[in-house]
């Protein structure tokens, strides 16, 4: 079952293995992506995943965060990222190239900007974002978002990917605006479930009409958004608490389903939760040590930010690991989720979130709980996951151990598994960090996989 092809919208996986978005500082300091994205792209195409979703392109000029991570703002993009694309495809490889808008949840900059704070409604969240507050966007405003995405989106289909993913999970922009808890307004985009989804709808129907019907066009969507998770200071409260506390459960989001079905989006990806990183969506570990590096690197930037810094290093340390450790836990929930979606949309669902081991993902496929996986953590640890699953193989060598770390330390350093326990030694695991974005196959043709063929 994990070999076998599928067809979504004219666009054909030759198995059901997909590289979900993984950031890293891979692009120049302007957005551009440079060698090591290529590369790093390609290694996971080599090894023989159908699909690669791409890190999310930001389609707002100004909200960008972390620095060197990939922009979609501008048709001189399109080149670069035609060369890289290209030669992932040569390895019978899928691209789909992800998009989205942080909004408030934007977690740093070269300097402290207002629009960086910019969100559905005004508000306070202490983990999310580094700016003081967030501020609600004007309706001008909000319209200008749909058309950065339209335009986004017409960039990815003369780059020539085989597809187009928005994340509207993860906290981003769509997110703060279905999540009730977030969205406060009082205008046709919020009050109600469906007015909470009339951004989403508008960014749908903008990009349906830039792209065309014959063009492959998924939405990353969370099924819960569990707001208590994690430990958070979320201001304003309100009401009815279950807003405040839940957020959008499944009863909301298999509605938004349907009405994304109908607005002609060919496939959901499901995951869970609100924000990044969170338990939900990043199953395991709570990486401390990582999110505490990270909070001082962004201290400088504002009360807020400075106030987080110094929480996190305060002592004793092993309280607030504690604390903010509650809810971090392996689990393959999001399955459940996504099985639901399924069922009940009879369409396309890519399941996400905690897969690993050979006979989890055999059992969602064969139980029809989805019709593809997704994984990053497992295949940065590794990504011979794929060979290794072809060969019969229950589970890597050394598998991932879902610390986290890896989500955290890329923001800051250069991608790769962070986890001493898998390696021999500290020079081991440095030189697999460096050689990921390593350019190991300069001037030798790519090879491809077993059974590969590039798609027609």
């Amino acid at each position: 079952m994990i070999f076998e092809p599928i067809t979504i919208n004219g666009v054909t996986f030759k198995n059901r293995l997909i590289r979900s978005s993984i950031g890293g500082r891979t692009c120049y300091y302007d957005g551009t992506v440079n060698e090591a994205w290529k590369a790093f792209e390609r290694r996971f195409a080599e090894r023989g995943v159908g699909g690669i979703v791409s890190a999310t392109f930001t389609v707002d000029d100004r909200r960008w965060a972390p620095l060197e991570y990939p922009k979609i703002t501008h048709d001189r993009y399109i080149k670069p990222l035609r060369e890289g694309v290209r030669a992932v495809q040569a390895l019978g490889c899928r691209y789909i190239l992800q998009i989205g808008d942080p909004g408030y949840q934007t977690q740093t900059s070269l300097f402290s900007e207002r629009a960086d704070q910019m969100s559905s409604s005004g508000g306070f969240d202490l983990l999310y974002g580094y700016r003081d507050v967030r501020s609600a966007l004007t309706t001008e405003e909000v319209e200008l978002i749909v058309e950065n995405f339209a335009r986004a989106a017409r960039r990815v289909r003369e780059i020539g990917c085989d597809g187009l993913e928005v994340t509207a999970s993860k906290g981003y922009l769509i997110h703060q605006f279905l999540n009730p808890a977030i969205n406060r307004r009082d205008d046709r985009y919020g009050g109600s479930p469906e007015k909470r989804f009339q951004l989403l709808k508008e960014i749908v129907v903008a990009i349906r009409g830039a792209v065309g019907a014959d063009f492959l066009f998924g939405i990353r969507i969370s099924a819960r958004d569990y707001n208590y998770l994690p430990l958070n200071l979320r201001l304003p409260a309100v009401w009815p608490l279950r807003h405040y506390w839940f957020g959008n459960g499944l009863r909301e989001t298999l509605e938004y389903g349907r009405r994304l079905k109908e607005l002609g989006v060919d496939y959901l990806h499901v995951s869970n939760g609100f924000g990044f990183i969170n338990p939900k969506e990043n199953p395991g570990g709570f990486p401390f040590e990582e999110v505490r590096m990270f909070a001082n690197s962004t201290r400088h930037l504002g009360l807020k930010a400075a106030a987080r810094a110094t929480l996190f290093n305060l002592r004793p340390r092993m309280l607030l690991r504690w604390l903010f450790g509650i809810g971090w836990r392996y689990e393959l929930r999001n399955q459940e989720d996504a099985r639901r979606f399924r069922q009940e949309l009879r369409m396309p669902i890519i399941a996400n979130g905690g897969f690993q081991l050979r006979a989890a993902v055999v059992q969602a496929l064969t139980s029809e709980a989805c019709d593809l996986v997704s994984m990053a953590r497992p295949l940065l640890a590794n990504p011979e996951l794929p060979e290794l699953f072809r060969a019969g193989e229950k589970a890597p060598e050394r598998p991932c151990t879902f610390c986290n770390r890896c989500a955290v330390r890329t923001t800051l350093f250069p991608l790769g598994c962070y986890e001493p326990l898998r390696f021999d030694s500290q020079d081991e695991m440095e030189a697999q960090i460096l050689e990921w974005s390593a350019d190991v196959h300069a001037g030798v043709e790519p090879r491809l996989a077993a059974g590969d063929r590039p798609p027609g």
